[in-house]
């Protein structure tokens, strides 16, 4: 890294589909080869979820980039604006999810860095962080 400093552009950002529920999402801090904090687009189309989840260390923070941002935090449900923010507390469980007509798109900064791919978690792992399995959809598209 020159300067202390990295510049990914929107044009260079390699984006994929998630390991459990197919969302599209980058990586970012891994792009720029962060060290102390993860940060992800994730690009939610109408009718996706991703993972019901917790950490066991690392807190996180939603910013809703466009669309309304539909998430479940325990067990309150909140509908958040375009540009509003969210932090969350490592332990507690939340589930971005999207049951409107248009794409949403959330970033996502957590710290202290916690690694979270879920092919290689033992099952012990695997229900701790994630309480109803990695593929759980919200009520709200069961039914989708």
């Amino acid at each position: 890294m020159p300067h202390g400093y990295s510049v990914l552009t929107a044009d260079d950002a390699f984006w994929r589909p998630s390991n459990q529920l197919g969302v599209l999402n980058t990586d970012l801090a891994k792009q720029h080869e962060a060290t102390n904090l993860g940060a992800r687009f994730w690009r939610l189309a109408p009718g996706q979820a991703s993972t019901r989840h917790r950490h066991v260390e690392q807190d996180e923070l939603y910013v809703v980039i466009e669309g309304t941002g539909r998430i479940r935090v325990g067990d309150e449900l909140l509908t958040l604006p375009r540009l509003s923010t969210l932090h969350v507390e490592a332990a507690t469980v939340r589930q971005v999810f999207n049951d409107t007509d248009a794409d949403a798109l959330w970033l996502v900064v957590g710290a202290p860095v916690e690694a979270a791919n879920t092919l290689e978690m033992t099952p012990e792992q695997l229900a701790q962080l994630y309480p109803d399995g990695p593929k759980a959809l919200p009520p709200e598209l069961e039914d989708r």
